[in-house]
């Protein structure tokens, strides 16, 4: 079995296991799954890279039209809502949202000491959340401890200054750090003394990222095949991060010039994703 090279430069044995699971993910039947399993296997090397392993097994995903590729492209969809974090702040702000919340997405508010940047602040009914969203342009990047420890003392500063504001009277507060990545196991252990809420790819397990993507149907626009990267960054950077927010209002593609067969051809997609 061959060595296959992370993104960070690491290398790992092949896991078919991984493979497999994500296969079953995108919606593939047990049959397409053997035979893809069969041509990646048969193309690996020491070396190989992920990217690679991913590009190959996604190519005849797209060949097979029995499956929901975007759901085998989700983990790197997520890791494309880039360069920068804050395509990431609005999509956590959404998620949030699209579960109840009116939610506010970077801003600068008080704490008793110091005045604070806050990408994401959360509320419904008397339960408030001041979210620090940390993006990883790898999948490999873990989140350490000192990410919670500082997050916590900050949200402390904003805690003491707002229990003492009328308009907070009776509020409960939480601290949570959201990131597409992974959290180190210091990190998880001190959130779960401390009290910090914690939201990363697959943690909580059973309710991490992608269970509530999939569960809520809370696609980022990233995973959309029709559209190129250059169209999906100028979506990004003028605030629509999710697949839902252009079903609902479609005049958003507007801005990307599109000839009536493309803009056919994303709305037909862009169906196919929200209703799966």
């Amino acid at each position: 079995m061959a060595f296959v090279r992370k993104a960070n430069g690491e290398t790992e044995l092949f896991s078919s296991e991984k493979l497999e699971r994500s296969l079953k993910r995108s919606g593939a039947d047990s049959e397409a799954i053997s035979e893809i399993m069969k041509i990646v296997t048969s193309t690996l090397y020491d070396g190989i890279t992920t990217g690679k392993i991913y590009n190959l097994a996604y190519s005849q995903l797209k060949k097979r039209k029995n499956t929901h590729v975007f759901k085998y492209k989700l983990k790197q969809a997520i890791m494309e809502l880039g360069p920068t974090g804050h395509p990431f702040e609005s999509f956590i702000g959404k998620i949030m949202e699209i579960q109840g919340y009116r939610t506010e997405v970077a801003l600068t508010v008080d704490g008793f000491c110091v005045t604070h940047e806050v990408d994401v602040i959360a509320t419904k009914d008397s339960i408030q959340y001041i979210v620090e969203c940390k993006y990883g342009k790898s999948s490999d990047k873990t989140v350490n401890v000192q990410v919670p420890l500082y997050v916590k003392s900050r949200v402390d500063d904003i805690v003491r200054k707002r229990e003492k504001i009328k308009e907070y009277e009776g509020f409960i507060f939480h601290g949570m750090v959201a990131t597409n990545t992974r959290f180190s196991p210091d990190s998880i252990s001190y959130a779960e003394c401390s009290g910090l809420y914690l939201l990363g790819w697959d943690y909580p397990a059973g309710n991490g990222l992608k269970d509530i993507i999939d569960r809520e149907k809370i696609y980022p626009i990233t995973v959309l095949s029709s559209l190129n990267h250059a169209q999906k960054q100028m979506l990004l950077d003028t605030g629509t991060v999710i697949c839902r927010q252009i079903i609902k209002d479609p005049k958003i593609l507007e801005s990307l010039d599109l000839n009536l067969s493309k803009k056919d051809r994303v709305i037909s997609e862009l169906n196919s994703v929200c209703s799966c």
